[in-house]
């Protein structure tokens, strides 16, 4: 037993090392239905939600920068964790929320930073890392545009004046 329980200790660490960002949620009163579909939601957004034991996951984190996160582990506890998108799987929590009331959330960490409910909740608010990788482009970009507007305009003024004086001169010949 003694064996089994360090595997899940390894194994959760591992999960947690794994993963940029941790989302702690209290369950209670979640019927396994309404968790399958969180769960299922959450999976779409490339995010895995855990049921743990609260005594085997605050060994998992131990001393690491996460163990601000030992008060938050009473009772029917679930993590969730993933790949990089942390603003997308807490939007999911809070849709879910609205529509099922469950479940809480109770704190989070990000990149080393401990979360409260409300830093979670303006996350949720924030556009997918695809939306703003594409605003940054855009700034990026604008400039450059401008900028070559600025330098072909010059040209194409001389070229409609040309065309201009082109097109008025077989008038004045007649």
């Amino acid at each position: 037993m003694k064996e089994e329980k360090a595997l899940v200790i390894e194994t959760l660490r591992e999960w947690v090392k794994s993963s940029p960002y941790l989302i702690v949620l209290d369950y209670t009163g979640m019927k396994v239905s309404e968790f399958s579909e969180l769960r299922g939601r959450l999976r779409k957004v490339g995010a895995a939600v855990k049921v743990v034991k609260n005594t085997l996951f605050k060994r998992a984190i131990g001393e690491s920068a996460l163990s601000g996160l030992d008060k938050d582990f009473v009772g029917q506890t679930a993590v969730v964790a993933g790949g990089k998108d942390a603003p997308a799987a807490a939007k999911v929590i809070k849709t879910f929320k609205a529509e099922f009331t469950r479940p809480v959330l109770r704190s989070g960490v990000m990149d080393g930073q401990l979360l409260g409910t409300k830093e979670l909740l303006v996350l949720a608010d924030l556009p997918s890392m695809d939306v703003l990788r594409g605003k940054i482009l855009g700034v990026i970009s604008a400039p450059a545009s401008t900028l070559v507007r600025l330098l072909a305009e010059p040209g194409a003024r001389l070229a409609r004046v040309v065309r201009s004086k082109a097109d008025a001169a077989p008038a004045a010949g007649v």
